[in-house]
């Protein structure tokens, strides 16, 4: 798998594996108890895969795996390479709280020229939200980039584990 170079903080993708779904589910689960650099979980069909509290940093990423039944003898597996779910909200929350403002002072810039009054600081202050908004879609970029080896790590290691399937 090639994580391109797209604006995409989370890479996706998508396998088709000729093996049923609980056997896939059944490995990783053997898996689990094997390894020792990697933390395997499961919950009904979803596996996550991410790195032991010791390895990792800030923008560690996790592989998520959503493996649904296509058929008796296929399945398909839907991947989630992204960082921990709480570095992700809390990231989700910034852009929301930036964007808020940006209307907010739009809103307010928008009223003062209406009733004729000075909204340089309002336009300023808007323009700089998107200054902000933009220096945190590149602090993620930068965080991806700083964990795509251990996407990559954690891409073989899927591998390895679905090597008896392909």
């Amino acid at each position: 798998m090639t994580i391109s170079n797209e604006i995409v903080l989370r890479p996706r993708f998508k396998l088709e594996i000729p093996a049923n779904n609980n056997s896939i589910l059944e490995n990783f689960e053997e898996n689990k108890k094997n390894k020792k650099e990697f933390i395997v979980s499961r919950v009904d069909n979803h596996v996550f895969i991410r790195f032991p509290k010791k390895k990792q940093h800030f923008w560690s990423p996790q592989l998520h795996l959503e493996i649904n039944e296509v058929s008796e003898d296929r399945a398909i597996i839907n991947g989630l390479f992204g960082p921990n779910p709480t570095v992700w909200t809390m990231f989700m929350f910034f852009h929301f709280i930036v964007a808020a403002l940006f209307f907010g002072f739009g809103i307010w810039a928008y009223t003062n020229a209406n009733l004729g009054n000075s909204f340089a600081l309002q336009l300023s202050l808007s323009l700089f939200m998107v200054l902000i908004w933009c220096l945190l879609y590149f602090a993620g970029r930068i965080g991806r980039a700083k964990g795509k080896p251990e996407m990559q790590l954690l891409n073989s290691f899927m591998y390895k584990i679905l090597k008896p399937y392909r």
